[in-house]
């Protein structure tokens, strides 16, 4: 049976026990208080109990079919108006599932149950519509990357089939170029993936430490590319991945390296403990940045042509990951540009989990 025959019977059945509760009670009154054979003293009427039951019989049964039948016909229409939100529900949910996402309910009305279902249907509906689209030109954009080094490789190699005399060394260092350049995409694009789906163990991390850690690890790069790194803040312990935050201030340094001035550039790497949060924020001098260029570079495989450089164009996932392991870690990533020319961004992340 549907829902709404359900509410049906019940309601008709509710208002049949409450009909013959009713005349249950008129029954007992007639049975217990009036008296059987009563005769007026001046004999101007009587009272045969008898026959008043037998009168009122037929009475009650009019009346109970009466009642079956308004409370058949009103539960249905009622059942009906109660469950018209539901409907609009069931509708939304079919054509989600038919794959079309765009469609919201926007249910009118009181703040009802029905009203507060609707709105987080439609705020799942607005988050799953933003992931696939997100998927979607993730997709695109990695198979297009992806597809360059592979055409480069087959270009190269065509060329060299053709070209019996051409030299092997050369030909080799380009094919290690090409390649390491397509692991090292590939490696991000699987590292991007295990951040988004939050796979990984937590335990207790402190932020100080990995900044120490990947300064120092990347203090050679900064060397070569002239940057001065400057270290310092508290501890800031938090819970999470340790390789997955180290990653995100590797890469946050990284950054600030290879995105700095031609010379003497600075790097600086800062982390604050708050009594609910920590930060980590790393600076950067460099080229003066707009809001629109700033505002794109989370995005994977948007790099700004302002921030490309010949010897260093990356893969264009730097920022991406660190934002899915920020929001992996229920944290918030803030990146702007410096008024003096440079970035400054700030991953902020919860104390407890």
């Amino acid at each position: 049976m549907s829902v709404r025959l359900k509410l049906t019977l019940s309601y008709a059945g509710f208002i049949m026990v409450v009909g013959v509760l009713l005349f249950a009670a008129v029954c007992v009154f007639y049975l217990w208080f009036l008296p059987d054979g009563f005769i007026s003293t001046d004999g101007s009427f009587w009272i045969d109990r008898s026959a008043l039951l037998r009168a009122f019989v037929p009475f009650v049964t009019v009346v109970m079919a009466f009642l079956l039948t308004f409370g058949l016909l009103g539960g249905w229409l009622l059942a009906g108006w109660m469950l018209t939100p539901l409907t609009r529900i069931t509708a939304a949910t079919r054509m989600a599932a038919n794959g079309s996402l765009s469609h919201r309910i926007r249910l009118p009305g009181r703040g009802d149950e029905f009203r507060e279902l609707a709105d987080v249907f439609d705020t799942m509906l607005a988050r799953l519509e933003a992931h696939v689209s997100e998927q979607q030109r993730f997709a695109a954009n990695a198979s297009h990357e992806l597809r360059t080094p592979l055409a480069i490789t087959q270009t190269l190699l065509e060329v060299a089939r053709n070209d019996r005399d051409r030299d092997a060394d050369e030909l080799v260092d380009r094919l290690h170029a090409v390649n390491t350049r397509a692991i090292d995409l590939t490696e991000a694009l699987l590292l991007l993936s295990r951040a988004d789906q939050r796979s990984f163990s937590r335990e207790q991390v402190d932020l100080s430490l990995l900044a120490e850690e990947a300064t120092e690890t990347l203090l050679p790069l900064a060397e070569k590319y002239g940057v001065t790194l400057e270290t310092s803040g508290d501890l800031t312990p938090t819970i999470g991945s340790h390789a997955l935050l180290l990653q995100l201030t590797m890469n946050l340094v990284h950054n600030a390296i290879v995105h700095n001035l031609p010379e003497r550039g600075t790097a600086w790497v800062t982390t604050r403990a708050y009594p609910n949060s920590v930060v980590l924020t790393v600076e950067n001098t460099g080229e003066k940045l707009t809001s629109q260029l700033v505002s794109t570079l989370v995005e994977p495989f948007q790099r700004g042509t302002e921030r490309v450089r010949t010897h260093h164009a990356g893969v264009g996932l730097g920022l991406a990951i660190v934002n899915s392991i920020t929001q992996a870690h229920a944290g918030t990533l803030a990146v702007t540009a410096r008024a003096a020319g440079g970035l400054c961004v700030t991953v902020q992340l919860p104390t407890e989990p």
